[in-house]
C-alpha cells in the first residue's frame, strides 16, 4: 500500500483533532483511501504537552519550516490560523509544489484569490473544508454534488457562538449580556468575542460560500455585516408571538446580475428548519434549480468535528495523488477560467421584509405620524401592535411591514426618531420569508 506523506502545521485543538484522527481511525482512512496517510512531520511552538497520543520519534518540531520543507512531505495542513505566517507558510508550501489544507476562513476571505491563483498557476490542491461549518459538507455538496445547479442562495446558522447566546436568551428570557456570559462559562466564547458576535467570523464564511455558489472572486470587503448584541428578550418574544425565530444568518443570493452577500440578525419562521436550530449547532440551506433547497446540519467547530472536515480534503488530494494527477476539482468549484468579478448589491438597495420596535411616548397621534412617514417612504406596514405596557411614559410599538427598499427604510427611521416622541433609536431587523416571497 503507498505511503503519502503529511505534515501540519499548528497542534493546537484542530491540530491535535487530526493526528487523533490518522493515528486511531487509521485502518478505516486507508481502506477507503487505498494507500497510507503517515503524519512525518508536527509543528508546533508546545511539543512537551501531553496530547494523548503517541508520535513516532521525531514527528514533532517547534520549526514550522521544517514541515513545509521536507522534500518528502506532499500535502501540508495549515493549523495556526492567524494571517501573516499562516499565509507564508501556505504560499511557500505551494511554491515548492506541495498541496495544502487549511480551515483558515480569515485569511482565505481576505487573501484567497492570491492563493487560489497561485496553486492554479503551480498546478497543485487548495482544500478548505472545514473553513465553513466544521463537519458539515458545504463546500464539497456545493461543487460536487449540486455541479448541474445554477445556485440560487445559501442561507445558514454558520456561528456556534451566536447562535448559543441567542437561543439563551430566547429560552431563558435573559439580556445578551448574561447569555455571553454564559457562553464563556460553557466554552463557546471566548474572553474577546466581537470576532463571533460582531459578524466578523460569519462574514469570512459568507465571502468564501458566495465565491463557491456563483463563480465569483472571494469579496468579502463587500459583505454587509451586523452583529447580535443589540438583540434583546423583548424583540425575540414579540417574534415568537408573530411565529418568527431571530437567528444570526449568513444569506448571499444570486439574480444573475448582481450578489447579496449579508450578514445579520434575522427573523425566520419557526416552520423554517433554520429557525429550530438551536444551542452551538450549525446549517445551512441551499437553494437550486434542480434540487430545490436542502439543508446540512451539524457541528460547526470543535476538535473532532473539524479534523473530520479537514480529513476529508487530505483523502480527496491523496486519491488524485495517487491516481497520479491533482488538481481534480477546481478550487473554487468553477474552472478559473470562469471566475469573474460580480459585483456586491448594496445594502441600500436590498429588498426585504422588516419589523421595527419604537419607543414611542404614550400621546395621542404619536401612531399616526409614525405609520404616515412610513406611507411617504413606500413602505407598507403589514402588522403593528401597542403594549399596555407603560415605562415612564413610554410604550413598545411594533411593526412587521410588506417587502420594502432598505434605502426608503433606513430614511424613514431617521425621519421617524427625529419626531421627538420617541426617545430610543428604532429598532430593525430584518425578515426573511420564503412563503410571501413565494405569493
Amino acid at each position: 500500500m503507498k505511503k503519502i506523506n503529511i505534515g501540519i502545521v499548528g497542534l493546537g485543538t484542530v491540530g491535535t483533532g487530526i493526528a487523533r484522527l490518522l493515528t486511531e481511525n487509521s485502518d478505516i482512512i486507508s481502506s477507503r483511501l487505498g494507500g497510507e496517510l503517515v503524519l512525518k512531520k508536527a509543528a508546533d511552538l508546545d511539543i512537551e504537552r501531553d496530547r494523548g497520543i503517541d508520535f513516532d520519534p521525531g514527528v514533532l518540531t517547534t520549526d514550522p519550516y521544517e514541515v513545509v520543507d521536507d522534500p518528502e512531505i506532499e500535502i501540508i495542513l495549515e493549523m495556526i490560523g492567524g494571517m501573516e505566517i499562516a499565509k507564508e507558510l501556505i504560499t511557500r508550501s505551494i511554491k515548492a509544489g506541495k498541496h495544502v489544507v487549511t480551515a483558515n476562513k480569515a485569511l482565505l476571505a481576505t487573501s484567497g484569490n492570491e492563493i487560489v491563483n497561485m496553486a492554479s498557476q503551480k498546478g497543485v490542491s487548495l482544500a478548505f473544508e472545514a473553513s465553513v461549518g466544521g463537519c458539515m459538507p458545504i463546500i464539497k455538496t456545493i461543487r460536487e454534488s449540486l455541479a448541474a445547479n445554477n445556485i440560487h442562495s445559501v442561507t445558514g446558522i454558520l456561528n456556534g457562538t451566536c447562535n448559543y447566546i441567542l437561543t439563551k436568551i430566547a429560552t431563558d428570557g435573559i439580556s445578551f449580556e448574561k447569555a455571553l456570559d454564559q457562553a464563556k462559562a460553557e466554552g463557546y466564547a471566548e474572553a474577546d468575542p466581537s470576532l463571533d458576535v460582531d459578524g466578523y467570523d460569519t462574514a469570512h464564511k459568507l465571502a468564501i460560500l458566495s465565491a463557491i455558489a456563483f463563480g465569483m472572486e472571494i469579496n468579502y470587503d463587500d459583505v454587509y455585516m451586523e452583529g447580535i448584541s443589540a438583540i434583546t428578550p423583548m424583540d425575540i418574544e414579540f417574534a415568537a408571538q408573530c411565529g418568527y425565530r431571530i437567528k444570526l444568518l449568513a444569506i448571499t443570493k444570486y439574480d444573475g446580475q448582481a450578489v447579496e452577500a449579508r450578514v445579520h440578525p434575522t427573523m425566520i419562521p419557526c416552520y423554517d428548519l433554520l429557525s429550530n436550530v438551536g444551542g452551538s449547532m450549525n446549517a445551512v440551506t441551499v437553494t437550486g434549480d434542480a434540487v430545490g433547497d436542502m439543508i446540512l446540519y451539524g457541528h460547526g467547530a470543535g476538535m473532532m468535528p473539524t479534523a473530520s472536515a479537514v480529513i476529508s480534503d487530505v483523502v480527496d488530494i491523496a486519491r488524485s495523488v495517487l491516481a497520479g494527477g491533482a488538481m481534480r476539482m477546481p478550487i473554487l468549484s468553477y474552472q478559473a477560467d470562469y471566475i469573474r468579478k460580480i459585483p456586491v448589491k448594496p445594502m441600500d438597495e436590498i429588498f426585504t421584509y422588516y419589523y421595527f420596535r419604537f419607543s414611542a411616548l404614550d400621546k395621542p397621534g404619536v401612531l399616526a405620524k409614525i405609520a404616515g412617514i412610513l406611507g411617504e417612504h413606500d413602505i407598507s406596514i403589514k402588522y403593528v401592535h401597542q403594549t399596555e405596557h407603560r415605562v415612564n411614559g413610554v410604550v413598545p410599538v411594533y411593526m412587521l411591514t410588506h417587502q420594502a427598499r432598505e434605502a426608503q427604510v433606513k430614511k424613514a427611521l431617521d425621519k421617524i426618531a427625529q419626531l421627538g416622541v420617541i426617545p430610543e433609536k428604532p429598532v430593525l431587523i430584518r425578515i426573511e420569508s420564503p412563503e410571501e416571497e413565494k405569493s
